[in-house]
Formats: structure tokens, sequence, C-alpha cells
């Protein structure tokens, strides 16, 4: 039993990125580091969830939701930069829980980094074949075979995806720059062309009452309501809260760019600055455009039958500007690239790492000559191609939620307790406020993760279920950690 709480130590993580044989190149700067995180978190939200989440959840009150997550995300971001500056390893959360409460929970956070790496990336990746089939005028990347619904279009993202990385970091961060240059430019198009259509009415009532019957009820209503006793989360104030753990999935990624702590230049400098200019700068950009996208249009229009078909350019095609409507698609296709390069980034280094520990085949971990991780890469994009190919997403993204809000919380409560247990570890970035701030950045993520439905937690907790199976049967028994203190011993 004792060796599920066996603990690797900063020094010992640190001395492993020296093996020769599983050693990452380090071609990265704050630029670079800035660049992925603004990458990956401008996307998947914008262009994707916050029109439908305004007309199914929230109203005009959107904005409310945005903040309320990016002060959760803002909480958690600090104790990531700590903890990124003093463990510059990759795995970010699996690596950092590794060192502070053991390999047991290591593990636990690291199945469920595979899961929300995994099926962001899927999800994004639908949603870019979406995108496809507006811009070139068709009806979107899918095609029937034999009854089944096949999406092509993600299939195609994925594959280029898997190339691009397979090449090398450095050149993944070349291509998310050009592309995420448009893209910012797109979301600026949105908030000054849009701030011309805005009509004062479209911000009442700003909060609408709250609704019943309408679907969210029963274990589909967030476990916040169904615990209080309401009858559903649709708008008043359990639809911004329900509201602010779904745009939540807007903020994804800034965590990512702790994954590259290990291919980092300078990692004690460069990646807090990364993780905290790329959150500060899209959280000003969400909330205009949160702001701006609410009063051109009533929230009625962008409510669809299924309560999750409008986006932004439903906004800007409501009020005839049908040329900016083509662009913001052009845009959230270039977009939504970007973030599933980087979602598939963190989610092969999350697996190198529990690799390279032996939680996973110790193979996986081989990089080429270049200093990349091919056969997991190539793993990675298969698995991602065909749950992005074959299987429907649904409300998935909540899925994706509920898991980086519990790596949150791990590394949050990380934070305090290797203050306590190393005082004397160098540290390129501090946590202020400790214990003070991490609590806070736990009892945030906790209050998100209970305004989360209650199906998305049955599903959660089965996938965990599984994680402890598969750590019984194969990662306790080969851990690289534990067969160095088995020699030790004998």
């Amino acid at each position: 039993m004792a060796s599920r709480w066996r603990t690797k130590s900063v020094e010992q993580s640190i001395a492993d990125t020296d093996e020769p044989s599983t050693r990452l190149r380090k071609d990265l700067t704050w630029w670079d580091l800035t660049v992925f995180g603004v990458s990956v978190v401008i996307g998947a939200g914008i262009f994707t969830i916050t029109a439908s989440t305004a007309g199914s959840l929230t109203g005009p009150a959107i904005s409310i939701s945005f903040i309320i997550a990016a002060i959760a995300c803002g909480l958690a971001a600090l104790c990531y930069a700590e903890f990124a500056s003093t463990l510059p390893v990759a795995g970010s959360a699996y690596t950092f829980s590794y060192a502070t409460f053991g390999e047991f929970i290591a593990w636990v956070i690291g199945w469920d980094l595979i899961l929300e790496f995994a099926v962001a990336a899927a999800v994004v990746a639908k949603g870019w074949s979406s995108y496809l089939g507006t811009v070139f005028g068709f009806g979107g990347g899918t095609l029937s075979i034999g009854g089944f619904e096949v999406d092509w279009g993600a299939l195609l993202i994925v594959a280029v995806v898997t190339l691009l990385l397979a090449r090398g970091t450095k050149l993944s961060a070349e291509v998310s720059l050009v592309i995420t240059v448009i893209k910012v430019a797109v979301v600026l198009l949105v908030v000054v062309v849009g701030a011309f259509y805005i009509k004062p009415q479209n911000y009442s009532p700003f909060i609408p009452p709250a609704e019943t019957g309408t679907g969210g009820s029963g274990a589909d209503q967030s476990l916040f309501s169904l615990i209080t006793g309401a009858t559903g989360s649709h708008f008043g104030w359990y639809g911004v809260l329900a509201g602010a753990s779904i745009v939540f999935f807007a903020f994804i990624g800034f965590d990512i760019v702790a994954t590259t702590a290990e291919e980092t230049k300078n990692p004690q400098r460069d990646v807090p600055r990364g993780i905290l200019g790329s959150l500060g700068i899209v959280t000003v950009l969400y909330v205009a455009v949160a702001i701006v996208l609410s009063g051109m249009v009533s929230y009625r229009e962008l409510r669809g039958s299924d309560g999750h078909s409008a986006n932004l350019a439903t906004a800007f095609a409501a009020n005839g500007v049908h040329w900016a409507a083509k662009v913001i698609s052009v845009g959230a296709l270039a977009g939504l690239t970007t973030v599933v390069i980087v979602l598939m980034l963190g989610q092969t280094r999350v697996l190198f790492a529990m690799s390279r520990d032996g939680l996973m085949p110790r193979r996986l971990a081989r990089t080429s000559p270049q200093g990349t991780p091919v056969r997991i890469t190539v793993i990675v994009g298969v698995l991602v191609a065909i749950a992005a190919t074959i299987f429907p997403m649904g409300k998935l993204e909540e899925m994706v939620n509920i898991g980086t809000l519990f790596a949150f919380v791990l590394v949050s409560a990380g934070v305090i307790v290797l203050r306590r247990t190393r005082p004397d570890l160098p540290r390129g970035f501090r946590t202020p406020l400790v214990p003070v701030l991490p609590i806070a950045a736990i009892a945030a993520c906790g209050w998100l993760m209970l305004n989360l439905t209650g199906l998305t937690w049955i599903r959660f907790l089965i996938w965990m279920a599984i994680g402890l199976v598969v750590y019984a049967l194969y990662g306790r028994r080969h851990s690289v950690l534990g067969q160095r203190e088995s020699a030790a011993t004998r």
C-alpha cells in the first residue's frame, strides 16, 4: 500500500530529463509559449460555444459567466506558474502531483489529463470540420458510409496536425504563430465591427428569468441545482453559474503551456510569463466579444432548435453583415487548427512523462534524433482521429471541463504541500498569498465542478474507475520509481 504514495523527488524528475533516449529538445522561448497559450485558448470557446451558451443558459449575462470562469482560471494559473518554474519537466499536473502527492495521485491525474486532452482535441476537430463546410459552401466534412456518419474533415485535420507535431515542437510553434495572428485579427474584427450593431434593448433582461421544463432536469441539470432542489439550470442565476462552467471550456489550454516546460530554454522565467500572459490576453478578448455578441442580437435568436446551433457568424448574419460572417468562419477554421495542434501536443507530453516513469510502456517514451516522441505522437493521432471521425461528441465538452478542473484543484493543493515539504527549492515564480490564494483556487474550481451536470459526473467517475484498474494491473507493477526502490533495498 505504501508504494502507492511514493513520491518522485524534484531532483530525480529533473535528472530524468537528461536521459539520452528520452531527451526532449529545448527550443522554446516565452514568446513561443505565449503563442501556444493564445492559439489554443482562442478558438474552441469564441467560435463554437459562446453564442450557444448565451442562447440556452445565460442570456446577455454571458459576460458574467466568462468573468467567473476567468477568475477561477487566474487563481489556478498562478499556482501552475510556481510549479512549472520549480519543476520544469514535461507532464504538467501529472509531474507536479508525482512530486507532492505520490504515484497513485499522479496516475489519477495523468489518466484524467488523457481524457481531457483527447476528448478536447476530438471535439475541436469536429468543430473544424463543421466550419470547413461553412467556408467552402457545403454541408460539412461528413460522409455516410454503411449507415455510419464518418467525419472526414476531422480526420483530415488530425492527420495534418499529427504529421506536423512529429516533425518537431518548434515547427509547430512557428505554424501556430502565423495562424494565431489571423485568429486574433478576426476576434478584433468581431469586436470593432460588431460594436456598430449593438442595440441596448438586447441587454434587457440582462439575466433572463429562470425557465423550467426546457430539458435541464434530472441528471442533465447542474449538480448544484440538483443538490439545492432547483427545477433546472436554464437562465436565472443558476443559468449564469452553469454557463460559467460551460464557457470554462473556452479557457482550457493555458495549462498546456506547462507541459512544454522541459522544451523551454529558460523555463524558470519564461513558463510563468507564457501562462499568465496568454490568460490575460484571452480574458480581455473573451469578455469584449461576449458583450458585443449579446448586444448585437437578442439571446432568443441564438437559441436553435437543439439549443446548440448558433455561433458568432449567426449574430452578424442576423444583422445583414454577411461578409463579416464569412470572415469569421475563415478565422474560426484557422483558429481551431491551432487549438487541435496544442491540445494534441499537451496529450503527447503527458503520455510521454507517464511512459518515461514506466506507468505506461517505457518504449513509447523514446524520442527521435530530432528530440520528438514520434511513437506517442502517432498513437495519439490515431486515437483522436478515431474518436473525432466516428463518435458523436454531444456534450462531451463538459467531460473536458470536469477533467481540467480536477487537475487545477490538485495543482493548487500541491503548491501548499510543496511549500511545506520543500521550502528550500528554488522557485522562479512564487504564488502570492499562500495558502490563501491556492485555497481560493480550489474553492473556485470546486464550485465550477458543482455546476456541471450530474451526467457528466457519472461519466467522469466511470472513466476514473477504469483508470484505477489499469494502474493496478500495469502501472504499479512497471513503475520505474518502484523498481529503483526495490533495487535499493536488495
